[in-house]
C-alpha cells in the first residue's frame, strides 16, 4: 500500500469555551446562577457589580419613617458608658419596648415553621427524663432507632430481640416488649407503634375513660379495622349493634386520631423558590419581565482594564487580558441567558393565555418541540431553559416545565391537555358526594360529555398519579 498525503476539508462543531459557558449557565436555577455569579466576582479581578444599578434601586426604596424623628427633650440618643449599680435597663431606658412586640412583621418566615428536632432527637430527650436502668437504656435506644419518620417501628419486635441478643446477657423477649410500652408512652402519642391498628389502638387508650364512645371505637379499631377502611356501615352497626347515629359519632372519634404520629415531629427544611420572571395583566395585555432581583448587572472595571498595555508582553499584563476577554465573554453568556429565557416565557405566555385566566383546566397541550419552532432554536435549549426555572403568575409560581404536556382527542378533532384532565378530575372528585363517590368509568362519562374521549383505565391513570383513592376508598359515612 502506498503512502501519500491528502488534503480535506470539512466542517466540525467544536465546543468552545465560550459555548460551554453559555450552555451551563443557561441550566442553571437562579440559586445557582448567584452562586456561579458570586464566584466569577471573587476570581476574576475585571469583573463588578454595577453599582449605579444598584444605587438606583436603593434609592427608590421608602425610607424608614422613624430614620428622620426629632428625639423629643430630654430623651436619650447615647448609650451611656455604664450603667448604675441598683438601676436596671429599664429605670434608665423608660421607652423601650420589646422587640418582637415593636416589630412582629419581621420574623422569619422559618422561625414559626420549621423545627429544629427530629423524632429521634425527640425521643431520645424524653429517655433520658426518666428513670431507668442502664439494662433497659439499651433496649430503649434500640428500639427508638428502629422508629421511622412516621413513628412506627421498621423492624419486627422479634427482629429487635434477636439484634439485642448479643449487646445484652440473658434478653428474654418480655423485657423487650416491657420497654417496648414505655416507649409507646412518649410523645407523640402512638409513637414506635407496630401497625396502624396498634397506633390507634394505643391513642384510644391513653384518652380519658369519660370520652363518649371510647370503648366501641377501641372495638372497632382491634377486630373490625377492615370493615371502618371499605366504609362497610350495614355490617359494622350489625357486629357492634349501634344506630347509625351511634356509629357515626365512633368514626368522628377515630377520625380524630393521628395515623402518623411521627410527622408532627419531623424538622421542616425551607425550599427557596425564585421566581425568574413575572406575569401580569396590564391593561388587557399580558406583560413578561425579567426578576431584577435574580442577578445584578455586571460590567467590566474601567480602572482595570485601562491599566493593559497592548505591547507588554509580561506575565502580568498577559494575565489582566486574559481576565478581561473571561470578563466579557461571562457578561455576554449572562446577557444570552436571560434574553433567552425572556423569549421563551413570553412564547409560553403567548400560547397558554387561557391558564393565565382559568387556571389548569384550560391548559392546552404544549410540547418543546412548538417552542423551539416558534424560536428557531433546539429542541435540547428549551429543555435546558425551562429546567428549573419559575414563572410567577396570576395562578401561583409554576416551574416552565409545567406547562408542556401530552394530549387527548376531542371529538371535535382537536386536542385536549393531560394537565386539564388532571384538573377535571380533581375537580369532579372535589364536588362528588361522599356518600356515593364517582368511579373511572363515571368519570370518563362525564368528561365525554365534555367532548373529550378518554377511556377508564387511563382516568384510573391519571388519579392514581394524583394520589386520589379508588371509588370504594374515597367513600364516607359521614
Amino acid at each position: 500500500m502506498k503512502q501519500s498525503l491528502q488534503l480535506r476539508i470539512s466542517q466540525n462543531l467544536t465546543m468552545t469555551p465560550q459555548l460551554q459557558q453559555a450552555i451551563k449557565l443557561l441550566q442553571l436555577s437562579t440559586l445557582d446562577l448567584q452562586q456561579e455569579i458570586q464566584q466569577a466576582l471573587e476570581s476574576n479581578m475585571m469583573l463588578e457589580v454595577d453599582e449605579e444599578t444598584v444605587a438606583v434601586q436603593e434609592e427608590t426604596k421608602p425610607q424608614n419613617e422613624n430614620e428622620n424623628e426629632i428625639t423629643s427633650e430630654g430623651s436619650q440618643t447615647d448609650l451611656p458608658d455604664e450603667l448604675p449599680v441598683d438601676s436596671s435597663w429599664e429605670d434608665v431606658f423608660e421607652n423601650t419596648q420589646p422587640i418582637a412586640s415593636a416589630a412582629p412583621e419581621t420574623l422569619e418566615f422559618e422561625t414559626q415553621h420549621s423545627k429544629s428536632e427530629t423524632l429521634l432527637d425527640h425521643l431520645l430527650q424524653q429517655l433520658e427524663l426518666i428513670s431507668i436502668s442502664e439494662r433497659d437504656r439499651a433496649i430503649a435506644i434500640t428500639i427508638i432507632d428502629s422508629v421511622n419518620e412516621d413513628g412506627y417501628l421498621s423492624e419486627s419486635i422479634d427482629n429487635i430481640f434477636q439484634g439485642l441478643l448479643a449487646q445484652v446477657e440473658d434478653l428474654e423477649l418480655d423485657e423487650v416488649q416491657g420497654v417496648l410500652h414505655r416507649v409507646q408512652n412518649f410523645d407523640p402519642v402512638g409513637v414506635a407503634a407496630i401497625d396502624l391498628a396498634d397506633c390507634l389502638m394505643i391513642q384510644l387508650q391513653q384518652l380519658p375513660k369519660t370520652v363518649p364512645y371510647r370503648s366501641e371505637a377501641i372495638d372497632i379499631v382491634r377486630r373490625h379495622l377492615d370493615l371502618l377502611a371499605t366504609h362497610d356501615q350495614a355490617r359494622l352497626m350489625r357486629r357492634l349493634g349501634l344506630t347509625e347515629f351511634q356509629l357515626r359519632e365512633v368514626i368522628a372519634l377515630i377520625r380524630t386520631l393521628d395515623p402518623k404520629p411521627g410527622t408532627s415531629i419531623q424538622s421542616v427544611e425551607s425550599d427557596y423558590i425564585v421566581p425568574d420572571v413575572f406575569v401580569a395583566n396590564h391593561k388587557g395585555v399580558w406583560q413578561v419581565n425579567l426578576n431584577p432581583d435574580i442577578a445584578p448587572k455586571l460590567r467590566v472595571n474601567s480602572t482595570y482594564s485601562k491599566m493593559i498595555k497592548r505591547a507588554d508582553s509580561s506575565n502580568d499584563n498577559v494575565n489582566m487580558k486574559e481576565h478581561l476577554q473571561e470578563a466579557r465573554w461571562f457578561i455576554k453568556s449572562l446577557h444570552s441567558r436571560n434574553d433567552t429565557l425572556l423569549r421563551v416565557a413570553k412564547s409560553i405566555v403567548e400560547k397558554q393565555e387561557e391558564f393565565l385566566v382559568h387556571g389548569a383546566i384550560a391548559m392546552k397541550p404544549m410540547v418543546l418541540r412548538d417552542i423551539a419552532e416558534q424560536l428557531e432554536l433546539h429542541e435540547s435549549t428549551i429543555s435546558r431553559v425551562t429546567t428549573q426555572k419559575y414563572m410567577h403568575t396570576p395562578n401561583g409560581i409554576v416551574e416552565f416545565k409545567y406547562f408542556f404536556s401530552s394530549h387527548v382527542s376531542t371529538e371535535e378533532g382537536g386536542e385536549c391537555s393531560a394537565t386539564a384532565i388532571r384538573a377535571f378530575i380533581k375537580e369532579l372528585v372535589g364536588n362528588e358526594n361522599q356518600a356515593k363517590p364517582l368511579s373511572d368509568s363515571k368519570m370518563s362519562e362525564l368528561l365525554k360529555e365534555k367532548g373529550i374521549n378518554i377511556a377508564r383505565r387511563t382516568i384510573a391513570k391519571y388519579r392514581e398519579s394524583m394520589s386520589i383513592p379508588s371509588s370504594s376508598q374515597r367513600k364516607r359515612l359521614l
